[in-house]
């Protein structure tokens, strides 16, 4: 297994990922999602392949106060294997070269099992109330 920048040609068969794990919903457009990450930052998008398969992604950022931790999947085959770890250190290394003091992430309350994961990898939950406003829609 590689882990390395996401390239253009990742596209199709890091969508079908983003399906496969169950991370596309009806109000984000993945491919938009692929388009708006390549105009920052993009060195923070990566990809693990293995046999020319993409086996995970984690697409990472930062602003200048707080890293950020979105679209990390892997597939469901290669689960509990270390990938999603090994994928999150990789965008940790390359934050803290960035100078960022902390990630933030998002999970949604329901998904019990993401939620351990990140904890069982030092993630604590802050007692914070995350807010959202939409200025584009998708669909």
């Amino acid at each position: 297994m590689i882990i390395r920048p996401f390239e253009i040609q990742d596209k199709i068969l890091t969508v079908q990922l983003w399906i496969d794990c169950g991370l596309v919903v009806p109000w984000n457009d993945p491919a938009k999602d692929i388009q708006r990450k390549l105009k920052l930052q993009q060195e923070l998008f990566l990809v693990a392949s293995s046999k020319e398969q993409i086996i995970a992604t984690i697409m990472a950022g930062y602003d200048g106060h707080r890293g950020w931790i979105n679209y990390l999947a892997v597939h469901p085959q290669h689960r509990r294997s270390g990938i999603g770890k090994r994928m999150v250190d990789e965008a940790e290394k390359r934050l803290r070269e960035k100078g960022c003091p902390k990630i933030n992430l998002q999970v949604r309350s329901t998904n019990s099992e993401v939620i351990q994961f990140y904890k069982s990898i030092g993630f604590t939950v802050d007692n914070v109330v995350s807010l959202g406003k939409r200025l584009q829609f998708n669909r």
